[in-house]
């Protein structure tokens, strides 16, 4: 079975960091792209971060140096390590490899 599940999220105040996992199975981690997502309340779903299968990573802009996407393809895990978190970066991430999504971590950050 397909699957990616997610873990990580939490409440932290402005300024706090969270790492989010992403532990996927059902197919070949190391040959897919792994983009980490998210979505807050009454906006659309916008892509955060992205890896490649040889490690090249993209950001949102209003993310760069805060935000630092990694995998370790021995655990078949995509991370996401947020930084100086702001109360903008209060969503539902979900994590995201071509037709499969998890089912999301909530992020909530206090100001």
């Amino acid at each position: 079975q397909v699957q990616l599940v997610e873990s990580g999220g939490g409440l932290v105040q402005s300024g706090g960091s969270l790492r989010l996992s992403c532990v996927a199975s059902g197919f070949t981690f190391r040959f897919a792209e792994m983009t980490w997502y998210r979505q807050a309340p009454g906006k659309q779903r916008e892509l955060v971060a992205s890896i490649t299968t040889r490690g090249t990573t993209k950001y949102l802009d209003s993310v760069k140096g805060r935000f630092t996407i990694s995998r370790d393809n021995a655990k078949n895990t995509v991370y996401l390590r947020m930084n100086n978190l702001k109360p903008e970066d209060t969503a539902e991430y979900y994590c995201n490899s071509a037709a499969v999504w998890g089912q999301g971590t909530q992020v909530t950050v206090s100001s």
